[in-house]
């Protein structure tokens, strides 16, 4: 059986290349705004709150795992409330790494691990915008494991501990992308593949995503009616299931154009067009050159 995520988790090549340290007491606040980047909190001890833009007010506590794959601003706070004129939180760093947020004595009401991962996929852009715009992986038993691991790993001084941290981190990171969790997800892949009659039409669509596929066949692989697979889908993946297929049929397409496994009119028919004329057209829309100078163009491939 196909699986949807792994598909898009191989391709996307996630990894975790930058992490830090973070403790803090008291009041205390840091806003970011490095749109794109893919953000990552693991809460080791304590709690605190996360608010990113276009979702309510989150509580973090030990053992959960955030997960923002494109972040537009957050905010992380102490649950001490600041005035909304007071100056944001500068860390201090220590003597261990370990950067201080808050009142700089004293042992701290919270201990975090934060970072940037980085997707290794030229696609990556795309590949995201299939997944939910939030992660909060909480009270999950596997992932509880690997965040005390973590945990673990960033209290000792150990020798190659960056490099463990590294790897862990890449396993916490594809291990929470395929939590189905469906509170704990925002609309994207993993809300819909939480719902049982959404996920056996998302399965379909990556065993065969060169089918003719028209909104009552997919409808008909839900057991649901038109109208009502339609919305049911768009509330749970976040677009409208032609849109999902689309993006899929793109991402796929560039991968084999950057393999150079096979001849335009020959992806074109793997990824479901019936003419290379009519592939062309579709991939200049989405992608912004044309299919055959996208193989061609190495610079435009790792881009």
């Amino acid at each position: 059986m196909i699986d949807p995520l792994a598909e898009i988790v191989t391709l996307l090549q996630p990894r975790a290349p930058f992490s830090k340290r973070v403790s803090a007491a008291g009041a205390w606040r840091i806003r970011r705004t490095e749109a794109g980047r893919p953000f990552y909190c693991v809460i080791a001890e304590g709690s605190c709150r996360l608010e990113a833009s276009g979702h309510a007010p989150l509580t973090l506590e030990a053992g959960d795992f955030v997960l923002i794959p494109s972040v537009h601003a957050f905010t992380m706070s102490s649950h001490q409330a600041m005035a909304a004129t007071d100056a944001d939180t500068v860390p201090v760093v220590g003597r261990d790494g370990t950067f201080r947020l808050g009142t700089p004595e004293g042992p701290p009401d919270v201990r975090l691990l934060v970072g940037y991962c980085a997707f290794g996929s030229p696609d990556a852009t795309l590949l995201v915008s299939l997944l939910p715009r939030l992660v909060l992986v909480h009270g999950e038993d596997r992932l509880a494991t690997l965040v005390g691991l973590v945990s673990d790993e960033v209290r000792a001084m150990r020798p190659a501990r960056e490099v463990v941290l590294a790897r862990l981190l890449e396993v916490l990171l594809i291990e929470a992308l395929r939590s189905t969790v469906a509170t704990a997800a925002s609309p994207g892949l993993l809300r819909g593949l939480a719902d049982d009659r959404l996920a056996a039409t998302i399965r379909r669509l990556h065993e065969a995503p060169a089918r003719p596929w028209t909104i009552a066949q997919l409808a008909r692989e839900a057991a649901l009616s038109r109208s009502a697979f339609f919305e049911r889908f768009r509330q749970a993946v976040g677009v409208a299931p032609m849109e999902y297929l689309l993006a899929w049929r793109m991402a796929l397409a560039k991968n084999l154009l950057r393999q150079k496994a096979g001849s335009i009119a020959e992806v074109a028919q793997r990824v479901g067009y019936g003419s290379a004329s009519a592939f062309s057209v579709a991939f200049t829309r989405h992608v912004g050159v044309p299919p055959s100078r996208y193989a061609d163009d190495e610079t435009l491939a790792a881009a």
